[in-house]
């Protein structure tokens, strides 16, 4: 008997039984039988067979071979295994999984099965609780072309099966953060320049956030992004600085400076049937005037360069007004919804769990409990000082654990030396120009930060933190007092035992930083 590599799932019990169907299968028939008499019989009510025609005989739960869909010929690995599940209602007749390969940034990767409709949300979730993983809605999957030098986060309710059938053979999937990947929801000003958006020119007047973000989405609306941008010449390797127009039908440039006219305009690339990429080796590989080179790459192009059309913004904050422009135009509201669907899941698991604070930056205020009663501190002034003194409270209580016998930290065996090593926001001994990287990956919004180990000098670290898309480093120097030594990144004015405290005290108080640690860059080993 020979039986082409498929796997059903048919459910019809809660227990799940993983048989090979290499062997024989009469005596797995009598099994079968002989646990849905007993299943019949017992308290539970009887389910009819819905399928009949996938069983053989026609009251049982076994599959016969000649009611598998044809497939492809069995590699060996999965040779003969079908997965029998049973609950206690049919939810699929049968389902064929695909096998998709998730990378992280280390280069390791995990295979993992998925149904056809399974979607890149989905997918995320799903590595999420695998990796034991904090699901914050910011994790993302990323489809990368090594060769090409191009990558894209996948919207959320895009089918995973789908867009891996129309990678070329070096494309893979990557599983990263991406903080920015809604951010233009929450901050529409930051990323659509007023001298961009054709509308606001025209009216004269500042758009509100909210009817800015509704003229994109509204499909009766014609917004438009402008400006000049750097294009290639498609089969050479000059580029050439144009006027272009992004508008719902498509990605224009002007033939005569920056006229409007229809017989002036020429069609760069399409909307609906492209996709918009990062171009992350633009000057390396392609020549590119500046480093903000992003490209829109057909569905159906397989790897030809000359089939994508590479273009490269003046600065970052162009080249994201631009990629997100794309992005709304193609999507519109369905964008929104990707948006909604986690607060509404939130809001929707708040009415059956306890009620749980809120540690955000909103829900946080100075308080002085020097009194009797505790009150609120309003005066921004005041609030400065209070959180100053609460650095040099931290320093006080290490001294005097320090005096009751507790290791100097200028041991090598200290815990405030080591405790930081398992954080997710340190990164150890890698280079500027890496923590630059990691950065762009993973979104460029306010907060966005990470810490690692000085290159200049051993024994001091590394702040590099994102703001206004602009990516500045802070270092953390070692400071001895008393013979113990502490860590400041304002030359020594506040103090900490340990980089957890430095951390914690930032991310609750903007001090000397342009703004508060908001978002840790994380690297997930799957």
């Amino acid at each position: 008997m020979c039986i082409r590599e498929h796997k059903l799932i048919l459910k019809v019990c809660s227990t799940t039984v993983l048989y090979d169907c290499s062997s024989v299968l009469c005596p797995l028939s009598r099994r079968l039988q002989e646990e849905e008499q007993q299943l019949r019989t017992s308290s539970l009510p009887a389910i009819p067979n819905p399928f009949p025609e996938l069983c053989s005989p026609a009251s049982s739960p076994v599959l016969s071979p000649g009611s598998l869909p044809p497939g492809e010929p069995s590699t060996g690995k999965y040779k003969g295994l079908w997965k029998i599940e049973f609950p206690l209602c049919f939810y699929h007749a049968h389902t064929v999984l695909t096998i998709v390969k998730i990378f992280t940034e280390d280069g390791m990767g995990k295979v993992v099965e998925i149904p056809a409709d399974m979607t890149a949300r989905d997918l995320c979730q799903l590595l999420v609780y695998k990796s034991h993983c904090v699901d914050d809605n910011s994790w993302a999957l990323v489809e990368h072309h090594p060769l090409l030098g191009l990558e894209r986060c996948l919207e959320d309710h895009e089918l995973v099966v789908q867009v891996q059938a129309s990678m070329n053979s070096d494309g893979r999937f990557l599983f990263r953060k991406n903080y920015a990947k809604y951010e233009f929801f929450r901050n529409p000003l930051a990323f659509f320049p007023e001298h961009m958006v054709a509308w606001c020119q025209d009216t004269n007047r500042m758009i509100p956030p909210s009817q800015l973000l509704q003229n994109f989405l509204a499909t009766s609306s014609c917004p438009e992004i402008q400006g000049y941008l750097y294009v290639k010449e498609v089969g050479r390797k000059s580029w050439k600085k144009v006027y272009v127009f992004l508008r719902r039908s498509g990605l224009y440039c002007s033939t005569k400076g920056t006229s409007k006219e229809p017989r002036h305009l020429q069609l760069l690339a399409d909307i609906e049937d492209s996709n918009i990429f990062t171009v992350i080796t633009g000057k390396k590989q392609h020549g590119a005037p500046t480093d903000y080179e992003f490209c829109i790459k057909p569905n159906k192009c397989r790897g030809e360069l000359k089939e994508l059309r590479m273009l490269c913004a003046e600065d970052e904050q162009g080249r994201t007004c631009w990629m997100t422009a794309f992005r709304l135009f193609k999507y519109g509201i369905v964008l929104y919804q990707n948006y909604k669907i986690p607060q509404q899941r939130k809001t929707l698991l708040s009415h059956f769990s306890a009620p749980v604070r809120s540690v955000s930056e909103n829900s946080l205020v100075a308080m002085d409990f020097s009194g009797r009663i505790g009150r609120v501190i309003d005066n921004p002034v005041e609030a400065q000082s209070a959180a100053m003194e609460e650095g040099h409270a931290w320093r006080k209580r290490s001294q005097r654990m320090n005096i009751l016998g507790s290791h100097s930290p200028l041991h090598h065996s200290s815990l405030s030396s080591v405790i930081h090593i398992a954080q997710l926001w340190f990164h150890g001994r890698i280079t500027r120009e890496e923590s630059h990287r990691i950065i762009h990956q993973q979104g460029q919004v306010d907060g966005l930060f990470l810490l690692r180990v000085s290159q200049s000098n051993p024994k001091a670290f590394v702040l590099t933190l994102c703001h206004h898309q602009k990516i500045k480093h802070f270092q953390i120097l070692p400071c001895e007092e008393d013979g113990q030594v502490f860590f400041s990144l304002d030359d020594g004015a506040t103090k900490f035992t340990d980089l957890i405290q430095l951390v914690e005290f930032y991310q609750l108080n903007r001090g000397v930083l342009p703004c508060k640690l908001r978002h840790p860059c994380t690297v997930v080993a799957l």
